[in-house]
């Protein structure tokens, strides 16, 4: 049986506070905009995936924190998912895929976290074979641990989180927590 997410955070582990989250986030939007000095034209804009729904907090303060350097974006979101509100993954199931053509595209995918990374290999794989022309990863979090997919990383990291159960900033704990403005770890 499920906890209730109060009685979670009585006893969870604050991982990254407010502040540091938001501080990784700006970080990795300068990484970011100095890897594309040439998108200021319309044609040259990233498209700017957004993985939902653990994805979208991270992904609207980090499409904010790019717009303050000065780097347009195309918008655009996905959904699929290996979880669906349990803690452990299953099969990947698309539940929409984006509106936007990736044929010749740049892809900026924005994720919450790189677990395994099962989910991002098929997304990746995904993107490659509409015909994007470059897919880039960017995660709030990777989990540390030695079981993730070979071949599969991020190419911008904010910030490092153990191997347990986390929650907040995007990332949930039975669908509960994912507006939370922090990264807390579930009670060992």
């Amino acid at each position: 049986m499920k906890a209730d997410l109060k009685q979670v955070l009585a006893t969870a582990d604050l991982l990254h506070d407010q502040a540091g989250v938001e501080a990784a986030i700006a970080r990795m939007a300068g990484e970011i905009r100095a890897d594309y000095p040439d998108a200021d034209d319309i044609d040259g804009r990233p498209l700017f995936l957004t993985i939902m729904h653990g994805g979208f907090p991270f992904a609207a303060r980090l499409a904010m924190e790019l717009g303050l350097r000065g780097l347009d974006l195309a918008l655009d979101y996905l959904h699929a998912s290996r979880y669906r509100g349990s803690t452990s993954g299953r099969e990947l199931r698309w539940m929409h895929e984006p509106a936007t053509p990736l044929q010749g595209r740049r892809v900026l995918l924005v994720d919450d976290i790189l677990d395994e990374g099962h989910t991002l290999a098929g997304i990746i794989e995904w993107c490659r074979a509409q015909g994007a022309a470059e897919v880039r990863v960017a995660v709030l979090t990777v989990k540390e641990h030695d079981r993730c997919v070979e071949g599969v990383c991020a190419d911008y990291v904010g910030l490092r989180v153990p191997d347990r159960y986390v929650f907040g900033y995007g990332m949930d704990y039975h669908e509960q927590g994912r507006n939370l403005p922090a990264i807390y770890a579930m009670a060992e």
